[in-house]
């Protein structure tokens, strides 16, 4: 009798598995705070972008499922990063692509032909891909928009998780999303506190450092560092002195508004020699040498940023980023020193690297020209 019931159990057991493993419609909230139907769990996904964000939530096991990506933003745009990830998730190298739609290449007949079971889009991607977004979702594929472009707590935590219920990584999205409003929260406490003890604004001037320091690169108006500027009451230098979100700032108008510090925005672009380079391959030395042609430009001489050898370098791929609280942090010191003397921002995304990312943290991602 007990070996029967014992029997009985034992194929209960493994009928409950097999019925669990089974997807089932389950409604996710995406970025946008729209309800979508996912097959929960899923065996197929397409990544369009925020790849290491998605990283990050699924883990290396997590690229197993993707069966396709939009290659360009990842590979294009910054493929020295792209090389360590692809030496460390195994069918990366070969991941089908299925365009994107900054150059028009997004094609709705690759993605659909890939059958993934949900297919995870940026939120500027969607809206700029309408005709595409209604093909795939006529196909019965759901779209799950993922947005930290917009710099926006709520859609940073709502991304992570639904990244997390996607791939059944729900426990470590929690940790994520837990992590990044601390140290949100945190950074603008302390901002309050510098305001509150009657510290006054300072006044950032940002540029894109790509080019080289006789030509001028793009501010940032209202949007990426110049968001980042104003959501830690700094005023920035480009408010109301462009005519859209980002170009460059006249000459004359940066010696004039006499920034109390200057942030070069940076990278490690490919073909781009006079550009300020930051990324996981440089050295501080490099960084500087390449930064101070910047700060010797005709006319900077008397700018108080310069005086006081506030120039400073930061990676331009920190802006809109699960791991951007770092670049608030290292932004939020050189503003208020005081307040935030105990924040070591190098130091947390470090950290990052090695509780949350396959790749090993190294190299030089935000500085001072002057050590």
């Amino acid at each position: 009798m007990h070996k029967l019931v014992s029997i009985a159990l034992g194929a209960f057991s493994i009928l409950a598995s097999a019925v669990s493993a089974i997807a089932a419609p389950t409604e996710v909230t995406d970025a946008l705070g729209r309800k979508v139907s996912v097959d929960l769990p899923v065996k197929r996904v397409a990544v369009n972008f925020n790849f290491e964000e998605f990283t990050a939530v699924a883990g290396v096991e997590g690229w197993q499922k993707v069966v396709g990506i939009s290659r360009a933003p990842w590979e294009g745009w910054r493929p020295l990063i792209f090389d360590r990830y692809k030496a460390v998730i195994p069918n990366l190298a070969a991941m089908p692509d299925f365009g994107f739609t900054e150059d028009n290449s997004l094609s709705a007949e690759k993605i659909i032909g890939l059958k993934p079971d949900v297919l995870l889009m940026s939120d500027w991607g969607y809206k700029a891909a309408q005709t595409q977004m209604q093909q795939i979702e006529g196909a019965g594929i759901p779209i799950v928009v993922i947005d930290y472009n917009a710099q926006q707590l709520g859609r940073h935590l709502a991304s992570t998780r639904a990244l997390g219920e996607v791939m059944g990584r729900e426990a470590r999205a929690e940790e994520l999303a837990t992590l990044y409003k601390s140290q949100y929260d945190d950074t603008l406490a302390r901002v309050a506190k510098a305001k509150a003890a009657g510290v006054p604004a300072k006044t950032v001037y940002v540029e894109l450092g790509r080019d080289g320091a006789d030509t001028i690169g793009n501010s940032y108006n209202g949007t990426m560092w110049g968001a980042i500027v104003t959501t830690l009451g700094a005023n920035n230098l480009a408010t109301g002195k462009l005519p859209g979100p980002w170009g460059p700032l006249n000459a004359e108008a940066v010696i004039a508004g006499n920034p109390d510090l200057v942030l070069f925005a940076s990278s490690s672009w490919v073909s781009k020699t006079k550009a300020v380079r930051t990324g996981y391959e440089i050295k501080p030395e490099e960084t500087r040498a390449s930064l101070r042609p910047y700060a010797e430009r005709p006319g900077w001489g008397d700018i108080k940023a310069v005086k006081a050898g506030e120039i400073n370098a930061i990676e331009h791929g920190l802006a809109r980023t699960l791991y951007d609280f770092t670049a608030m942090q290292y932004l939020a010191k050189r503003l208020y020193p005081e307040q935030f003397a105990d924040v070591d921002p190098v130091a947390n995304f470090r950290a990052y690297h090695e509780k949350y990312l396959p790749i090993a943290y190294s190299g030089t991602w935000m500085l001072t020209l002057k050590p």
